[in-house]
């Protein structure tokens, strides 16, 4: 009785939807929505999973295929699944901030700016096993773990717990929500927890039935403490970079990347590969270790993007992920001792970032907003005879395209302007001899007559604050830069007098 009464009320929203003029087709039982239609979706459906792609982009294809799937496996379910082509709907995509890599929202309760992200799931079953966790509780987990098979590769996380609704398991029970592609169980069986020989309240790995790795949990233990302990041992020591590994690879928690760049068909590949897995061991959980075959052709991109030509490999370069600042192993010969120096160096913050810099645009000073690179920055930024506002931002970020039509507003606004200059710089490309430690976009002002001081700016993103902002600064420096010359004056006056009176004392000595 349960699934025609659904049925028919899946008809009748239908039926509303199409009389309103904004009428939602249905593919292979997936909502095709679009601005036009989307608000009307929200309030139809109090559950409304949505993923947003790029039909034509290797990572879309994959999570539309995932998503059709999903679809069959949920069909009775009171969760809709929706799609919007953001290829195709740019103002939509813009509207909800989700212009960049294809993401999956499940909205509810028909709040546009309610929703939750979905992890970026592995296949189908991640999908249903991601909205079950949601809506479930850690007894759900409660599973009998003699009963594991030992299937190859398969990767199983397993929690001990005194008390079900301790915080240590309710800690634990967030971090399944958040990575549905892992099997997690709960036990209290005192049997299988003596089998392991550990006390109750902690975390084990195992792979293909073998226990690999244990956490003991703490009241300090957070749910991304969790997650980083599982993500990076869930990955082998040493990661090779590719399609299937992207993903994972790119979201890790662990944010300092090292990057092996080798030819795997080299006759130094297992030497050179044998020095980056020690070192891999020595800094798991604080830094992740890839391998970037450069005679694969599908990681041209990725070399591009850090400027590695295959004829200068091996080599060994750390990338942050939060600054995206790329620093390069100083040795020819990526030896074990090498690296792991070079690692040790980065985190403690004595490694030199490597310096690079975008060919200079041409006509890149005759654009309102001035195009910087690495090698154009410092001079423009640091003209004591022009206040410069700088943008920093990554292209790829959906968050600094946003910005783009808003800096050239503000560039519009100084045209007449000789001695202010808006400009913009691609951080991801270009290396410059100054740390923002912010997210990107970051906004960051030099005023003229004191160019030394570089003010970020945090208030709101509008024309008219902005342009305050640039006033205040600029007034700011000037009285600062009045007030240096004039102790700069008075210093060279007290030096004068000393001179003079150090030149009156000598003749009246030889007088004398």
């Amino acid at each position: 009785m349960a699934r025609p009464l659904l049925l028919l009320l899946m008809l009748v929203a239908s039926s509303c939807l199409a009389a309103s003029g904004q009428e939602v087709k249905m593919k292979e039982g997936i909502l095709q929505l679009h601005k036009g239609n989307f608000n009307r979706a929200l309030r139809t459906y109090e559950r409304l999973l949505v993923l947003f792609y790029a039909p034509l982009s290797a990572d879309g294809h994959r999570l539309s295929e995932v998503f059709q799937g999903a679809a069959v496996d949920l069909q009775d379910s009171d969760v809709k699944l929706a799609t919007v082509d953001v290829t195709k709907d740019k103002a939509l995509a813009k509207e909800l901030n989700t212009t960049g890599l294809s993401n999956i929202r499940l909205y509810l309760l028909g709040d546009k700016f309610n929703f939750v992200s979905c992890p970026v799931p592995q296949s189908s079953a991640s999908v249903v096993t991601w909205l079950k966790r949601r809506a479930g509780t850690v007894t759900d987990l409660v599973a009998d773990l003699s009963q594991w098979g030992s299937e190859e590769e398969e990767f199983r996380v397993a929690g001990f717990f005194e008390e079900l609704d301790s915080k240590y398991a309710q800690v634990f029970y967030a971090a399944a929500v958040s990575l549905p592609d892992v099997n997690f169980a709960v036990t209290q069986n005192d049997d299988v927890i003596s089998k392991y020989d550990v006390a109750k309240d902690v975390v084990l790995l195992f792979k293909q039935s073998k226990l690999i790795q244990a956490y003991k949990m703490t009241p300090q233990t957070s749910k991304e403490d969790l997650l980083t302990f599982v993500s990076v041992y869930q990955m082998d020591p040493v990661t090779e970079y590719s399609g299937k590994t992207a993903t994972q690879i790119l979201s890790s928690p662990v944010l300092s990347h090292a990057l092996l760049f080798v030819n795997k068909s080299s006759a130094d590949f297992h030497e050179a590969h044998a020095a980056f897995s020690a070192a891999a061991e020595a800094f798991r959980m604080k830094i992740l270790f890839v391998l970037v075959d450069v005679f694969e052709p599908r990681n041209g991109r990725l070399m591009e993007y850090f400027r590695v030509r295959a004829f200068e490999a091996p080599l060994v370069r750390l990338v942050n992920m939060v600054d995206h600042v790329t620093y390069q192993l100083p040795s020819m010969a990526p030896d074990a001792g090498a690296i792991e120096a070079f690692c040790l160096d980065y985190l403690e913050g004595k490694a030199k970032p490597k310096m690079q810099s975008e060919p200079i645009p041409d006509g890149w000073d005759r654009r309102p907003v001035k195009e910087l690179v690495g090698s154009t920055f410092e001079e423009v930024a640091f003209n004591p005879n022009r206040t410069v506002f700088v943008l920093f931002y990554v292209p790829y970020s959906p968050e600094s395209r946003v910005v783009f039509p808003l800096w050239e507003e503000l560039a519009e606004a100084f045209k007449d302007r000789d001695d202010i200059a808006v400009a913009r710089i691609d951080a991801s490309a270009n290396d410059i001899d100054m740390s923002v430690q912010r997210a990107y976009p970051a906004f960051c002002l030099f005023p003229a007559l004191y160019a030394e001081r570089a003010v970020f700016y945090t208030g709101e993103m509008k024309p008219k604050a902005l342009l305050a902002f640039v006033h205040e600064e600029m007034k700011k420096a000037a009285k600062d830069r009045m007030k240096e010359d004039e102790d700069r004056r008075k210093y060279v006056e007290v030096v004068k007098a000393e001179e003079e009176e150090k030149k009156e004392r000598n003749t009246t000595k030889d007088e004398l």
